[in-house]
């Protein structure tokens, strides 16, 4: 009496079943390196000036051509305003250009009584290339050469602000250069941590190229730091803007904006008490 063959049913099975998690394993690794490839287009919202730009009819303002390090062309607006002796440098988020935040810089102008030089990153309104962290740093590195030379301020008068995106990049330029004070509205503690949370599968953590690791370097400044954030956001969640105030050293405050969003607008009582934060620490 035979068997017959059906013996090799069990090799059968485990090879299928080998197969199989070849076959997930190889797709693993495409999404993940398509998504490494483009990762970019999640992390920079550009607008071009040919997209949608604005002109506001109120402010008045200069158009300046900056030569990043890179070559890149950047365009920015400078906003001096009479009598003032201070300067603030504006670096905004990661989506539309610098001409969308036009009555920000109206009613910074006139709560701060400061100028303002606010800039464009690669890729976006008037700027050539293309957006990458390093990109940013280096337009920033540009608004700042130009504001201590052309502009003519002192670094201890040159106060930077940054809004999401623009946190990361003024906490960079920050550890090149001493500043007035260190303002961060609605910014990250972290690229990978906000990353993270925003998309829970994916292991952002190693392997995102977009750091903007500003949780370290805050540690290590010494200027006096505004930290500002909305009690309600939910893109970068209130503790984002807790963990920079821990990490931060003396003087610090942090201050809670109420029931706001994270594109919600900015609120008169938030530049208010960056205003106060600024005569506390240091009169203007």
């Amino acid at each position: 009496m035979t068997t017959g063959a059906a013996s090799p049913a069990k090799p059968t099975r485990r090879w299928a079943m080998m197969r199989i998690g070849a076959y997930l394993a190889i797709g693993i690794i495409a999404m993940l390196s398509l998504l490494s490839a483009f990762e970019n287009r999640f992390v920079y919202f550009p607008t071009r000036a040919d997209q949608d730009w604005f002109e506001p009819t109120t402010l008045s303002r200069q158009d300046v051509s900056l030569a990043a390090a890179d070559g890149t062309t950047i365009h920015a607006w400078w906003m001096p305003k009479s009598g003032a002796d201070v300067a603030l440098i504006y670096a905004h988020g990661n989506g539309g250009n610098l001409s969308h935040r036009a009555p920000w810089y109206e009613m910074m102008q006139q709560k701060l009584s400061v100028s303002i030089f606010a800039f464009d990153y690669p890729g976006y309104g008037k700027s050539t290339g293309s957006p990458s962290e390093a990109g940013c740093y280096a337009s920033a590195e540009a608004a700042w050469q130009w504001l201590t030379t052309t502009g003519g301020f002192a670094p201890s008068r040159i106060i930077l602000f940054g809004e999401s995106l623009g946190g990361g990049v003024v906490t960079e330029i920050a550890t090149r250069h001493p500043c007035r004070a260190l303002a961060l509205y609605s910014t990250f503690s972290t690229m990978p941590a906000v990353a993270k949370e925003l998309y829970l599968v994916l292991p952002t953590e190693s392997l995102m190229r977009n750091r903007y690791d500003n949780l370290s370097k805050i540690a290590t400044l010494r200027c006096p730091v505004f930290i500002a954030h909305g009690d309600a956001d939910r893109m970068i969640a209130p503790q984002h803007g807790q963990r920079l105030f821990d990490a931060a050293n003396e003087p610090k405050t942090l201050f809670w904006i109420p029931g706001a969003d994270h594109n919600d607008a900015m609120r008169p009582e938030m530049v208010e008490a960056l205003g106060e934060f600024l005569r506390r620490t240091r009169p203007l």
